[in-house]
């Protein structure tokens, strides 16, 4: 099926007499008709419900349809996009470990890998999406475990050349982690160019009305652990399963099998029945919306750059973007409705192009079905010292602009008149 057909589809299948729509599992807990068949869940060796902390009817059906659009073996559902990221690399990395970040990523997730994620003995270098090959590998070290970057980056725009980061990876026996929360995997599918996973913040685009928090985590089944020789977490005996070794017990599945049961039944990180029927709804509308928000930003960006009120506007499709090539590559049917534009007066600016619009929405979000605006400096980014908001692409006159799915007319309109007091 194509992609827009899985949206709809894939996960929840009624059967004769049962509901059309994906039900509401609100359940903690399932009733099992004999001991010996509890015992084989906890064992791992029957599928089943045994505890929503682990798993839950709702969120399955949600992580088979996502899993499905990426094109992975399996998905794991979680509370927060920050969440997925941490737990996507918590589950192949220790204490002593280290891992390789592109610079041009979130500021939040800037923080937890940076900062956080030291306190608990991970250690991590910065690259850039722009560095050559040579400056990459030379990050690498003895005990590195991962590379991480984003598709599109947030908030600079900047693209990662996924082909080439998974190769580099690649030779150094780690896997490629790619966070898709802007592209989707209506306009990129991570996993076809290399990646091995693939994280989303769901609250973005795939939810897409701002109503759910949630993130989600996605395992291509094409990395070889046992190859790498590097994990083995994944490939030796785990104790508090009786000695299971899951690369050998669950085959392609062995990432995303002891991401569930291990770091999801500790950490409790596993969102409600609810909040995956809402994500649900949202992945339903997902490509119509991914191509009504591509369109508009292409015309709002085209209509930025003749303005003499932005010093900059950095948008994929623009020819004037320094990866444009890129994105032809990567994004050939849109590339989201995110544009990274620097107001002509710095900081002050871009407070007063901000504090004048009517229709967008001055918000600590972005990818919504409504238009939303953000100084980045000012909010998501503001934990960052000045060399780390250089390296990310934020300079005092940046603004994320979220184009929605408004009539394209009336954005402009609402650009038009807050560009009078800038």
């Amino acid at each position: 099926m194509n992609i827009d057909t899985i949206a709809l589809h894939a996960g929840y299948h009624g059967g004769n007499g049962e509901p059309h729509a994906l039900p509401i599992y609100q359940s903690t807990t399932y009733n099992y008709d004999s001991t010996d068949h509890i015992g084989q869940l906890f064992d791992l060796t029957a599928d089943g419900h045994m505890y929503s902390r682990i798993s839950n009817p709702t969120v399955a059906c949600v992580e088979e349809k996502i899993a499905a659009m990426e094109g992975g073996v399996g998905a794991v559902c979680t509370t927060s996009g920050q969440s997925a990221t941490f737990l996507s690399l918590t589950n192949i990395l220790s204490a002593g470990d280290h891992f390789i970040a592109c610079s041009e990523i979130y500021g939040g997730t800037v923080n937890l890998l940076a900062v956080t994620m030291k306190r608990f003995g991970i250690d991590m270098t910065f690259v850039s999406v722009n560095d050559p090959d040579e400056v990459i590998e030379a990050a690498f070290r003895e005990n590195t475990r991962a590379v991480f970057g984003e598709t599109i980056s947030n908030p600079s725009i900047d693209l990662l050349d996924i082909e080439r980061f998974a190769k580099i990876a690649h030779r150094h026996g780690v896997p490629l982690i790619v966070d898709n929360t802007f592209a989707t995997p209506v306009l990129c599918r991570p996993i076809e160019f290399g990646a091995d996973i693939v994280v989303h913040s769901t609250t973005k685009y795939m939810d897409g009305h701002a109503v759910v928090v949630g993130g989600v985590i996605v395992d291509s089944g094409n990395f070889d652990w046992n190859a790498s020789g590097k994990y083995p977490g994944l490939t030796t005996p785990d104790a508090s399963y009786h000695g299971l070794v899951y690369t050998e017990s669950f085959g392609r599945a062995a990432y995303i099998t002891k991401l569930r049961v291990q770091l999801i039944r500790d950490l409790g990180t596993y969102p409600s029945a609810f909040n995956g029927f809402l994500l649900n709804l949202g992945l339903e509308t997902l490509p119509l919306r991914m191509e009504r928000h591509s369109k508009n930003a292409q015309i709002i960006a085209e209509y930025m750059e003749k303005s003499d009120k932005f010093e900059s506007v950095k948008y994929p499709t623009l020819e004037s973007h320094p990866q444009h090539e890129l994105a032809a590559k990567y994004l050939p049917n849109g590339c989201s409705g995110v544009i990274s534009v620097v107001v002509a007066g710095g900081r002050d600016g871009a407070a007063r192009f901000l504090d004048h619009l009517k229709l967008a929405s001055q918000v600590v979000h972005v990818a919504d079905i409504r238009t939303l605006v953000l100084h980045p400096a000012s909010s998501t980014h503001r934990q960052l010292t000045e060399e780390q908001l250089v390296a990310a692409g934020i300079t005092p006159g940046l603004i994320r602009f979220s184009c929605g799915c408004e009539n394209v007319e009336d954005i402009i309109a609402d650009i038009e008149q807050a560009l009078q007091y800038v």
